[in-house]
């Protein structure tokens, strides 16, 4: 949401509801960096046990996905990292390690990047990861200065 500007000189404009359409008020587009017909550029970020990884890969590579970012993390979710005891006594909840693999999609569905994720890293048991979605305002092919879309594309 974005917070209405009155300019300089201009009177704010009583609107009662019954005003004719000749004295409507006129309605001005918010700029976005998002343009008319050029379609959405969302990143997917997946965070999941490290045994996982190659199957992530080749699926992803599998619907299409050209490229990805991969790091090393560490973490624990709710469950405070697998509980460990010694002698009947729970330890110190501890970071597990993970990765976290970034993908920006644009030409390829984020719905069937998600479900793909899913169906290789569902194993049923605590720790099988998290999935997140981002809108992505931009993108800048540096080497060659091209934006949005056309950057997206790995085409030579």
């Amino acid at each position: 949401m974005t917070p209405e500007y009155v300019e300089e000189g201009e009177a704010p404009v009583v609107v009662d509801g019954d005003a004719p359409v000749a004295e409507a008020v006129t309605v001005s587009k918010v700029p976005s960096f998002v343009e008319e017909g050029r379609p959405k550029i969302t990143k997917v970020e997946i965070v999941c046990k490290e045994s996982r990884l190659e199957p992530l890969k080749n699926a992803m590579m599998g619907i299409g996905i050209t490229g990805m970012t991969v790091s090393h993390v560490l973490g624990c979710g709710a469950q405070k990292g697998k509980p460990e005891y010694y002698r009947g006594v729970q330890i110190e909840a501890s970071l597990l390690p993970k990765v976290q693999v970034d993908i920006v999609v644009c030409a390829v569905p984020v719905a069937s990047v998600i479900e793909t994720a899913k169906k290789v890293l569902y194993t049923g048991h605590i720790g099988d990861g998290k999935i997140f979605v981002y809108d992505v305002e931009d993108v800048v092919k540096v080497r060659t200065g091209e934006t949005g879309y056309d950057a997206m594309q790995d085409v030579e």
